[in-house]
């Protein structure tokens, strides 16, 4: 491994869940080598929220931030955007987080193509790379437990938190739900699976490479595999051993859980497949391995599966060749994102073409003065509407009048379609014994000061 390499652990809050409505409010995070050891001062910034943007009063009771903080001491997005990419997400940069791949990476890829840099270079480009412990924290957990506690929650079981992983483990994790403290957090339990169980993590660092993962999972040699995922049950620590069947979309694999006995599940009244079949996404880091890794026997008991078991099941899977192609059709067919008609959120609507690529470019690096009468010819038609918000939002002196009202329509439009939820909201919180009266004030100071006058 190239020791040019590091690691940034980062964790975002947000204004809500849906990062392609929602947006960030705090970045923190921490370089280490990769033996883990912190290089330079951490990293703990806000994120100016705009004033199209009405937040979950739910998230903001439980990160403290309020929108106000953050117009006071927050970057704005475009300055967000060319200070984590001039100075954070620097070539050979390995990005970590704890469920990122799934969240806090999607927040930061929609950040990025609303202020016109690209969605993903950030971590592929200039050996750059991301991880996400979350799933290695799982496979760590079901097959190798030994040298680290475990918590489960109140009714019993178990449970991944990592505020609770660090309770168990004597680990300091004062303020969770703030960024740096999840970060410092996050980087101990790395550090705790590190030296408790070397050779795992190990392994599980090398698949975060998408290659990696395609070596031992794919169509042209198919194995069964130890999987672990979200999509699994607890009960078995999220944890099976799974075939790959058919190809999916974007180059990725559906696979099945040789858990289930696919004879069986035909003979159902109504049989379901979710999550028996799943898509495996190469890129995403997922916690893969050989069967190898399950032993002479100790390893299949901790995932309650039997070698005798899954076999049969194998051969039950690969005696219905057409469940296999329905699968694959039904995968086709069915869309992850569909289309959006609001550009902010149409990111996964189709990649830009290489001029609009350039034009992108110019535009994050055009000076407020050039920014005015900056009208690019752009091929895609989401741009032109994107450019006006990313104005708008960072550069408002640069609108004309009519681009001004174009704004206010847009922006009234957002507030409105947000309104009634994000009352009821402060309603249900404020009933609430103990609610902070302070946030709730100044949630509904907010939403007030967002109205025209």
């Amino acid at each position: 491994m190239d020791q040019k390499q590091t690691f940034f652990f980062y964790d975002l809050e947000t204004s809500g869940l849906n990062p392609r409505e929602d947006r960030p409010m705090q970045f923190a995070g921490i370089r280490t080598d990769l033996d883990l050891n912190p290089i330079g001062e951490p990293i703990n910034v806000l994120v100016k929220l705009s004033e199209d943007t009405l937040p979950s009063p739910y998230a903001i009771m439980v990160t403290k931030i309020t929108p106000q903080s953050t117009l006071m001491d927050g970057f704005t997005e475009a300055e967000f955007c060319k200070y984590v990419m001039d100075e954070i997400f620097t070539p050979g940069t390995i990005a970590i987080g704890y469920n990122s791949v799934r969240f806090d990476d999607e927040f930061m890829r929609h950040t990025f193509w609303r202020n016109f840099y690209d969605p993903y270079e950030w971590q592929w480009k200039d050996a750059r790379s991301k991880w996400d412990l979350l799933d290695v924290v799982r496979m760590t957990r079901a097959l190798r437990p030994e040298g680290i506690n475990w918590p489960v929650s109140e009714d019993g079981k178990a449970t991944n938190r990592l505020e609770l992983i660090t309770k168990e483990n004597g680990i300091s994790h004062e303020h969770a739900h703030d960024a740096l403290s999840d970060v410092e957090a996050l980087i101990d339990v790395t550090r705790l699976i590190k030296e408790k169980q070397p050779q795992l993590y190990d392994w599980l660092f090398k698949m975060r490479d998408k290659k990696a993962v395609q070596k031992l999972i794919n169509l042209e040699n198919p194995a069964p595999f130890v999987y672990s995922s979200g999509r699994y049950s607890s009960e078995f620590e999220k944890t099976t051993v799974a075939y790959p069947i058919a190809p999916a979309k974007n180059g990725n694999v559906l696979v099945f859980d040789l858990r289930q006995n696919l004879d069986e599940l035909l003979a159902q009244e109504e049989p379901k497949f979710f999550p028996t079949v799943k898509e495996l996404k190469y890129n995403r880091c997922p916690a893969v391995a050989p069967l190898g890794v399950l032993g002479q026997g100790d390893g299949w008991k901790k995932i309650g599966l039997t070698k005798e078991q899954v076999d049969n099941n194998l051969k039950a899977l690969l005696a219905h060749p057409d469940f296999i192609e329905k699968m694959r059709s039904e995968n086709e067919e069915r869309e992850e994102f569909p289309p959006a008609t609001d550009p902010e959120s149409a990111l996964y609507d189709g990649f830009l073409d290489n001029t609009d690529r350039t034009r992108c470019d110019a535009v994050h690096r055009a000076t407020i003065n050039e920014l005015a009468d900056f009208h690019p010819d752009f091929h895609d038609p989401r741009l032109p509407e994107l450019l006006l918000h990313y104005k708008a939002r960072n550069f408002e002196q640069t609108l004309s009048e009519s681009e001004h009202k174009k704004w206010e329509e847009y922006r009234m439009a957002r507030i409105k379609s947000n309104q009634n939820a994000y009352i009821k909201a402060i309603q249900e919180i404020a009933a609430k014994p103990g609610a902070d009266s302070y946030i709730l004030e100044e949630l509904q100071l907010w939403y007030q000061s967002l109205l025209p006058y």
